[in-house]
């Protein structure tokens, strides 16, 4: 079978014991476990096992592939010494079903990012509640020169639910993959962001990989006509996949947040200013599916119940009592393990302040888990399927002229560090005062006459 390894990397003076590295692994493994598949389902989530590799072997390995490593990612070391490694279904193959592994499959890699609004009344700037993280983050990221020039892929779009305004998501994201798409075809990349910094790909390319998937036999050579064609097909495949469901398992029976609670738009979303130049003011949202892997991850999501601006004063208040008695860090499971019990207190959703050190860490928690969901990737693996293999058990997607057997994993599933929550609070200020002196501002007669007036004053910006 195909598997994937992975090792731990590390920056190269911190090094990590063997026991380190194993306890992380199993960290790793357990989460996936006793939590994220409660939250996600079993079909969807694969954690993997620890296994342990002879470290002849693994230097070896380690000198291959170093060449191949992005130069963004050359920044940490590949674990040599310990000689332990997660082994890993590979999930640009299908997942479910063997019969299919002799023929070409084709895998698309969607990290979403965070699908709704904040709906917090902790929330300070107003913007927040009308254009969503992602759109903001992309005006600060340009400027940072991270990319050169802003996506037009908006998450709200996405997970809508809302047939059009989800193909007018992913056509974004294929116009601005930056790393947010990726294209496999046997395993190997196809099409994806470049290191280079220069997301604008050949869709005549990538339609030339397409084509003997989606038009197997027909007159159908090359031509714009031809690209556009085979380009609106593959994304009518990826709806209907993401709004799919290939699991029973309803989030872990948990009591759900409301999806109502938050705007189902962004103001900032380009689908959504196309409708209002149309004299149109209100945009559909269809709902998803309860049972789709999109749902399921969105509820997750949405366990940011307070936003970062109400969630940072209960970090501090945990972080007071770990100063106080730092011997209970391990018995408020900050660090796991992340077993059945770490999981049941997640399931409290009330968010009325006790308090106590106990509500906090809770919401804590909680954030940590919506911030792994709002970062997580899908995988979703396709491969051509003939009418008569066609049954019952195994979930199929129709084109003009094709038929697929397909499967929805999810990846990147690593519980984000305790540790990150000030960095995240500091970044969510950057990329609202970045967005309103920048961008609201130019939009703004008024507000740019008292920026062009004020330029040194920051009151105006910054919560004091």
């Amino acid at each position: 079978r195909c598997v994937v390894l992975r090792f731990l990397k590390s920056p190269p003076n911190q090094t990590k014991t063997s026991e380190e590295i194993l306890h992380h692994l199993q960290n790793i493994v357990d989460f996936g476990k006793h939590v994220m598949k409660q939250f996600f389902g079993e079909n969807y989530v694969h954690h993997g096992e620890i296994i342990q590799l002879p470290l002849d072997f693994v230097r070896q390995l380690c000198l291959k592939i170093q060449p191949e490593r992005p130069e963004s990612r050359c920044d940490k070391d590949m674990d040599t010494l310990s000689g332990y490694a997660m082994c890993l279904p590979n999930l640009t193959r299908l997942q479910t079903y063997r019969f299919v592994e002799h023929r070409p499959i084709l895998c698309i890699e969607i990290k979403p990012k965070c699908g709704f609004i904040p709906f917090s009344s902790h929330v300070s700037q107003e913007i927040k509640h009308k254009v969503c993280r992602y759109c903001m983050h992309q005006h600060l990221k340009v400027a940072n020169g991270k990319w050169k020039r802003p996506s037009k892929y908006c998450p709200l779009d996405l997970f809508s639910g809302n047939k059009q305004r989800m193909h007018f998501a992913l056509k974004s994201l294929l116009q601005e993959a930056q790393n947010n798409l990726k294209i496999f075809k046997n395993g190997e990349l196809i099409y994806g962001c470049k290191d280079d910094q220069d997301s604008v790909s050949d869709w005549n390319e990538l339609a030339r990989h397409l084509k003997p998937f989606f038009f197997p036999s027909n007159g159908l050579v090359s031509g714009p006509h031809c690209t556009r064609t085979i380009v609106k097909e593959l994304i009518h495949v990826i709806t209907m996949t993401l709004l799919s469901s290939t699991d029973a398992c309803r989030a872990g029976d948990m009591k759900t947040v409301p999806v109502s609670q938050g705007r189902s738009y962004c103001e900032a979303s380009a689908f959504n200013k196309e409708l209002v130049r149309n004299g149109k003011h209100k945009l559909e949202s269809s709902g998803l599916p309860r049972g789709c892997l999109l749902y399921k991850t969105l509820q997750a999501q949405m366990l940011d119940m307070l936003d970062i601006e109400g969630l940072y004063p209960l970090y501090s208040r945990v972080e007071q009592y770990l100063e106080e008695f730092p011997e209970e860090r391990s018995t408020l499971q900050i660090d796991g393990p992340y077993n059945e019990a770490f999981y049941e207190k997640l399931l409290d959703l009330s968010t009325e302040d006790d308090g106590t050190v106990a509500f906090a860490l809770t919401k804590v928690q909680q954030y940590r888990i919506s911030m792994t969901a709002k970062d997580c990737s899908i995988m979703i693996a396709l491969s051509p399927c003939l009418q008569d293999e066609c049954s019952e058990q195994r979930p199929v997607v129709l084109t003009s002229k094709s038929r697929f057997t397909f499967s929805v994993s999810v990846l990147d599933l690593d519980l984000k560090p305790y540790e990150s929550i000030p960095h995240q609070y500091k970044l969510d200020g950057k990329i609202v005062n970045y967005y309103l002196k920048n961008v609201q501002a130019k939009d703004d007669p008024v507000m740019s006459n008292l920026f062009k007036e004020n330029e040194d004053c920051t009151l105006v910006l910054h919560k004091v």
